[in-house]
């Protein structure tokens, strides 16, 4: 029976803290939010400030990056150069920048997702969040 890695609840929250101290140092109101490797919920926090459709844009993109096991900013590279028909893949609705797998000994255990900044803000926030469990 092969065995993965998994994200605890422990993990998920130091991932959210790590992610809002990178936002708050920079002056950003954004919503994160960690998913399991299968795209599911397990945190979300929105800063005070940013706007409610966040909430609902940054768990896509995490469940992109998660479902998807790369990056969602490779969607929408992929979408912006040519390849629209891509837009009708099923499930994955966050293709957008911000969204960043949790790889553990290149086993994907989840993803975080960031809204509410510019993109390539959205990806640096995640990235600071899921840091915070790397070692």
């Amino acid at each position: 029976m092969q065995q993965k890695p998994a994200l605890t609840l422990d993990d998920a929250n130091a991932i959210l803290d790590a992610a809002q101290q990178e936002a708050e140092a920079n002056g950003w109101a954004i919503t994160v939010a960690v998913v399991d490797d299968g795209g599911h919920l397990l945190g979300l926090r929105r800063l005070d400030g940013c706007s409610p459709i966040s909430s609902y844009i940054a768990n896509e993109k995490a469940r992109a990056a998660a479902l998807g096991r790369r990056e969602s900013q490779a969607y929408e590279e992929m979408i912006n150069n040519g390849r629209t028909a891509f837009l009708s893949a099923p499930v994955l609705q966050g293709m957008m920048t911000g969204g960043v797998p949790v790889l553990v000994d290149g086993q994907v255990a989840g993803a975080a997702g960031v809204s509410g900044v510019k993109p390539e803000q959205d990806a640096q926030v995640a990235k600071a969040g899921i840091q915070a469990i790397s070692s």
